[in-house]
C-alpha cells in the first residue's frame, strides 16, 4: 500500500536522521579544526559515548541542560521528509536504493554546510562511490536506464565543477558532483542539464533573497550543497515517478 509504504520511510528516516546526528555535530566546524567531541557549552564530552550520542538525539547536554547543536529533530525530520517523498514517488528496486543513499548522506551534508560551509570527504565519498555501485546494481538487475551515461554524467559533473573552482566552489561540491551527476544522467542528459539548472537557479534567487533582505553581503558566501544535493534529487524523483 502506498500509504504503508510512504509511512515506513517516514519512520525510516527518523531513525536514520537521528543516527546521522552524532556526524553532524561533531564535523559542523571550520575546516582544518579538530572534531567536535564535546558540549560548547560546558565541555562535556560527548562522543563516542553511547550517552552522549543520546544526549545528541535529545538535543540537551545532560551537565549543564544548554541546547546542543543541531537543534533538535531537523536532522530527523529533514531526512524523514526526503525518505517520504522518495516512497510517494513510486520508485523501487536498486534505483530507489540510489536515491535512498544519496539522500541519507545528503541530509547530513546539507546540516554540515550550511553550520560550516564545508562539506566532508566522509560523507561526499560514500555518497558518489554507495550511489554508483547501487546504480549498477539497477543496471545488472535490468532497471530502466542507463548506467554507461550516468558514468559518463558523473564524470562530466565533476570536471565542470571543478573547472568552477576558480570562480568559487568549493571542493566539496566538486566531490559531491559524480553523486549528483550519476543520478540525474542514469535517466537522460536532458535531467542532467534540468537538474544542475535547478539547483544553480534556487542557489541564485536565494542569494538574491538575502542581499535584497540585507541578511547578507556580496562578500558572504552561501552554501551551495543543499541546492546542488536538492535540485538533483528532486528533478530524479519526478523522472523516477
Amino acid at each position: 500500500m502506498p500509504v504503508l509504504r510512504v509511512a515506513v520511510a517516514f519512520v525510516s528516516g527518523i531513525l536514520v536522521g537521528a543516527a546521522m546526528r552524532p556526524m553532524v555535530f561533531a564535523r559542523s566546524v571550520p575546516r582544518g579544526e579538530p572534531l567536535r567531541t564535546a558540549c560548547p557549552a560546558c565541555g562535556a564530552v560527548l562522543l563516542p559515548s553511547a550517552g552522549g550520542t543520546l544526549q545528541l538525539v535529545r538535543g540537551r547536554c545532560a551537565a549543564c541542560r544548554e541546547r546542543i547543536p543541531a537543534a533538535p529533530g531537523v536532522s530527523e525530520v529533514l531526512t524523514a521528509v526526503v525518505f517520504a517523498s522518495l516512497a510517494a514517488s513510486g520508485m523501487t528496486g536498486w534505483t530507489a536504493a540510489a536515491h535512498y543513499w544519496l539522500a541519507a548522506c545528503g541530509t547530513a551534508l546539507v546540516m554540515i554546510d550550511v553550520a560550516a560551509h564545508r562539506l566532508p570527504d566522509v560523507l561526499t565519498l560514500p555518497a558518489s562511490v554507495g550511489t554508483l555501485v547501487l546504480l549498477a546494481s539497477a543496471a545488472v538487475a535490468g532497471e530502466p536506464g542507463s548506467l554507461t551515461r550516468a558514468l559518463t554524467a558523473a564524470a562530466a559533473l565533476g570536471g565542470v565543477y571543478l573547472l568552477l573552482v576558480a570562480g568559487g566552489m568549493g571542493m566539496g561540491d566538486v566531490k559531491l558532483a559524480p553523486a549528483v551527476g550519476a543520478l540525474l544522467g542514469w535517466h537522460s542528459w536532458s535531467a542532467v542539464i534540468l537538474g544542475t539548472f535547478v539547483g544553480f537557479a534556487l542557489a541564485a534567487v536565494f542569494s538574491v533573497v538575502l542581499l535584497a533582505t540585507r541578511r547578507a553581503t556580496r562578500k558572504d558566501h552561501v552554501a551551495f550543497g543543499p541546492f546542488v544535493l536538492g535540485g538533483a534529487l528532486a528533478v530524479s524523483t519526478l523522472l523516477s515517478g
